[in-house]
């Protein structure tokens, strides 16, 4: 039977590739370079995480670039095309000017086919967290539903992603320009293990530090126990690596202990996303509370004064 739409993920989503290898669902690759060149991400297909992040350890700094609009231009004709209702998931607008370029091929491809049903999704969300709404989309898609259906579903099943990482230091970060360099700077003074979580608007934001890695996971096991949905779409927990694998084992075991249900789906953190956090990146990822709802009352009026404008 066949499915009532397609969808269109970017790699970003750092899902493993037979997770997401199925009919309907095309994959963009984002780009990423190293000294030997420009490489895509194709999810660990053509090389591994251990190799990736074994070159960072050995001096290599990888840089990544927006995916370009004539690969966006190609996948959304290719739907269009396909006759087929398609929603394309995007990997967050507050961290990359690619969601920019694709909402401009969309617009200028709408123009040009009016009765197209091709509808495009910011995520707000990244990595493992964009990984966990991409994973459930596909479910949703595979129960019946609509493109239409799943686009809204995904704008607001978004707001409902949590997510809480721990990274070893945050010097690729600040290289990388996504957080700032005074708080790069305090990270590695006071010899912490920075927290950080994807705010509402799809950027990163500092939740807290860890003194040590061991901590960091005790505090990353009791992030989820504070915000963990009690209800919601199963009990999927995705826990992200990057190439510290005993690390994740060890995160897992603090998880069940708190709840024995826990359905959980590994990942190793993708070459693009890995080169701004580097090696020993570890996240959990799980459906919780609307995060819309803890905004503060300023931001709040703030975000209705903009909405009214």
């Amino acid at each position: 039977m066949p499915h009532p739409c397609n969808l269109i993920i970017d790699s970003c989503c750092d899902l493993p590739f037979e997770v997401v290898d199925r009919e309907g669902v095309e994959l963009v690759e984002f780009p990423y370079i190293m000294s030997d060149g420009e490489h895509a991400d194709d999810l660990y297909q053509a090389s591994s995480a251990h190799d990736f992040y074994q070159a960072m350890r050995t001096g290599e700094e990888p840089t990544t670039a927006q995916v370009p609009m004539h690969v966006y231009r190609d996948v959304f004709e290719r739907a269009i095309k396909s006759g087929v209702p398609t929603v394309a998931l995007s990997f967050s607008s507050g961290l990359s000017g690619s969601f920019d370029a694709a909402a401009l091929v969309h617009e200028q491809l709408l123009a040009e086919h009016p009765d197209a049903e091709l509808y495009l999704v910011d995520t707000r969300l990244a990595s493992v967290a964009e990984a966990l709404l991409v994973y459930e989309a596909i479910r949703q898609r595979d129960n019946g539903m609509t493109a239409r259906e799943l686009a809204l579903w995904a704008e607001e099943a978004r707001f409902f992603v949590d997510a809480e990482f721990m990274v070893d230091d945050l010097e690729a970060l600040r290289r990388g320009g996504r957080i700032p360099s005074s708080v790069a700077y305090a990270g590695s003074k006071l010899d912490v293990k920075p927290l950080l979580t994807i705010g509402i608007d799809g950027k990163l934001t500092l939740a807290g530090v860890a003194r040590g890695r061991k901590k960091g996971i005790r505090q990353l096991a009791e992030y989820y126990h504070k915000r963990a949905a009690k209800e919601g779409p199963g009990k999927h927990v995705v826990i992200g690596n990057a190439d510290c694998e005993k690390d994740a084992d060890r995160l897992k075991e603090a998880l069940a202990k708190i709840d024995d249900g826990i359905l959980f789906l590994e990942s190793s953190i993708g070459p693009v996303i890995g080169s701004h956090v580097g090696p020993g990146m570890i996240a959990v990822v799980f459906w919780g509370n609307d995060k819309r709802e803890e905004l503060s009352v300023a931001d709040r009026i703030a975000k209705r004064v903009k909405g009214a404008e």
